[in-house]
């Protein structure tokens, strides 16, 4: 989406919950616009939240909020379905999107879509949500079978890959210089450049500390979470071990 069309779609949900005293709705969101939604909020002193159907979702609702609602109390415009198909079954999660474009469906209607073998998990915008579960069956060469709600655990985001180093502190800097394996300097330079988020958040700080199961996201190398910086070497530097998604 556009940032000057975002911006704007922010401002006008934060002045319609105000005025109305009801939850107003921005969304599906990626990542990079949540962050910038949740900045544009802030420095209007606007109230508001987010959800994608579930807690690690990356495509997410903005929810401007009036001043009597509670981000807990708040009925999110987002549903759920299932499809099941033969585990044999080549799926994909462009399989799956693809399938929905054909029906006329806009990215920005749907949320995160979960893919494993014989069951796919995705979320919708919950006003299109009937049409698409009459409609959805086949995705790519494969006949589905579409079901509202989803069984626990959900699939798995996707596969990933260990790293592991050493870094003298704890600081977003040093940490982001271990997770894409570059120089302190080359780190603080993304850092400095906006290409760096925690938690969805983008941060300028290179001294930020940061902690066990924050998620890293380094726009042009990847996204990860780190798994634990507990151990310690002998010279005191801190033991990093974090997971990379593919």
């Amino acid at each position: 989406m556009d940032p000057q069309l975002l911006e704007k779609r922010i401002e006008d949900a934060l002045l319609i919950a105000e005025r109305r005293q009801t939850p107003h709705f921005v969304g599906f969101l990626t990542e990079g616009e949540a962050a910038l939604a949740c900045r544009i909020a802030q420095n209007l002193r606007g109230r508001f939240c987010l959800w994608g159907g579930f807690d690690e979702a990356d495509r997410t609702f903005f929810c401007a909020l009036p001043d009597w609602c509670e981000p807990e109390k708040v009925s999110f415009p987002v549903a759920a379905f299932t499809l099941t198909f033969r585990p044999c079954d080549p799926v994909s999660h462009r399989d799956v999107l693809g399938a929905l474009m054909a029906l006329g469906i806009s990215r920005e209607s749907v949320g995160d879509i979960l893919v494993e073998p014989g069951r796919a998990v995705v979320f919708l915008a919950s006003d299109i949500a009937p049409y698409v579960l009459s409609q959805l069956e086949m995705v790519g060469r494969a006949g589905v079978k579409a079901a509202t709600g989803f069984l626990e655990p959900l699939p798995a985001r996707g596969s990933f890959s260990f790293v592991e180093d050493t870094v003298a502190s704890a600081r977003l800097d040093c940490i982001v210089a271990a997770l894409v394996r570059c120089g302190r300097s080359k780190s603080e330079e993304l850092i400095a450049e906006g290409r760096v988020c925690v938690n969805s958040f983008p941060c300028e700080k290179c001294a930020k500390q940061i902690e066990e199961g924050d998620r890293i996201t380094v726009r042009g190398y990847g996204k990860f979470v780190v798994d634990s910086m507990q151990g310690r070497t002998k010279k005191g530097r801190i033991v990093l071990r974090a997971k990379k998604y593919s």
